[in-house]
């Protein structure tokens, strides 16, 4: 397997700002699930808890999977994402988040595409920052929990606030601002996740125009028949910059897949919605109808990676892994991004984040 090593160059250019102090970034896990008929598996863990602490997981109501961070448990707030892995058209989602005791549960239900509830392996991360970046960098996050805003939280300054408007005329769909973080072209990577204890839904980028003031995001959300739906999701933005305010930095690479017909091996353009934190290169490959291989060059063999998929347009399509991501000695493959319209494969844009341990 070829790999991939297109140098990425400097892209976007963040919009006017000074250098900040930055502060501790806030607490954070990341984890694959592993689903059985009767027992689950936590692997690929990691998170800012005393290293005698493990992830654990275990069964709810049926078809739900509650995944237990340890030590880092919060009164409100915090931000969760989760992504399938599978070789199905099945999508995840965050039923909600709390604390119990010193820990936080994250909520997790996945469902095929029509909307019965299945056992499948997912990738789940969650997080909570209160650290103030560099404007070269940005990070910033919005838990939207059907009504109004849950948490937020923007890198840019302590008073920056971050905002949502549910369109009145579209169902399912909101426009999200994120103040200071504006760049004067498209760069970075966003996130975003479904939380609904109650239905199947699923939520993806319908759109994205930055300015030199400000992220502008469309969120649209359907449910399992495709109809829009208006539910909870999170969202989050981050450029040259992890998907988590991870600490120690976590080596972080991303990019977003917008010529999804292209046969590849290529590398999206503008180069600012590419990242590699190691330095080197990240592209795409195309074995195939709605799927895609994402090379991320650089990184090192220790599989404690995390990885999470955001479908992007107006449409009810969505996207999943088919396999957690296999790491060699220079380099991590994901493969494969898979993307659906319905029960069918689709050459579909999708963004992707990926997050691994520091060399």
């Amino acid at each position: 397997m070829a790999v991939l090593a297109a140098v990425l160059g400097a892209g976007a250019t963040p919009a006017a700002g000074g250098v900040r102090a930055a502060g501790p970034p806030g607490p954070w896990g990341i984890a694959l699930v592993v689903n059985g008929p009767s027992t689950t598996t936590v692997q690929r863990q990691r998170g800012s808890w005393p290293s005698e602490y493990r992830v654990e997981s275990s069964f709810g109501e049926p078809g739900e999977v509650l995944v237990r961070f340890p030590r880092i448990g919060l009164a409100s707030g915090g931000v969760a994402h989760v992504t399938a892995v599978s070789a199905s058209p099945d999508w995840c989602q965050a039923g909600g988040w709390r604390r119990s005791g010193a820990d936080e549960i994250v909520a997790v239900r996945c469902h095929r595409h029509g909307g019965g509830r299945v056992l499948v392996p997912f990738y789940v991360a969650f997080g909570h920052s209160a650290q103030i970046l560099p404007a070269r960098q940005a990070y910033g996050y919005v838990h939207w929990d059907g009504s109004a805003v849950a948490g937020r939280f923007n890198s840019s300054a302590a008073t920056a606030v971050n905002s949502v408007v549910r369109s009145a005329t579209s169902p399912g769909t909101w426009q999200v601002l994120l103040p200071g973080l504006g760049t004067t072209g498209h760069a970075g990577n966003i996130q975003v996740t479904a939380v609904n204890p109650a239905v199947p839904a699923r939520c993806k980028v319908a759109g994205w125009t930055p300015t030199a003031a400000e992220q502008r995001i469309t969120v649209r959300c359907h449910d399992a028949a495709d109809a829009p739906l208006d539910t909870g999701w999170s969202l989050t933005y981050h450029r040259a910059h992890a998907v988590l305010a991870t600490y120690p930095q976590y080596e972080a690479a991303y990019t977003f897949d917008n010529a999804p017909a292209t046969a590849g091996p290529y590398v999206p353009v503008p180069s600012a919605v590419n990242h590699n934190s190691h330095g080197t290169g990240i592209g795409i490959n195309h074995p195939g109808t709605g799927k895609k291989q994402v090379v991320v060059s650089g990184t090192v063999n220790v599989y404690t990676d995390n990885t999470q998929v955001t479908a992007v347009g107006p449409g009810p399509a969505f996207c999943n892994l088919s396999h957690p991501s296999q790491l060699y000695a220079t380099y991590a493959s994901i493969r494969n991004v898979a993307c659906y319209t319905g029960t069918v494969p689709a050459d579909q844009p999708s963004m992707v984040t990926y997050l691994a341990p520091p060399t």
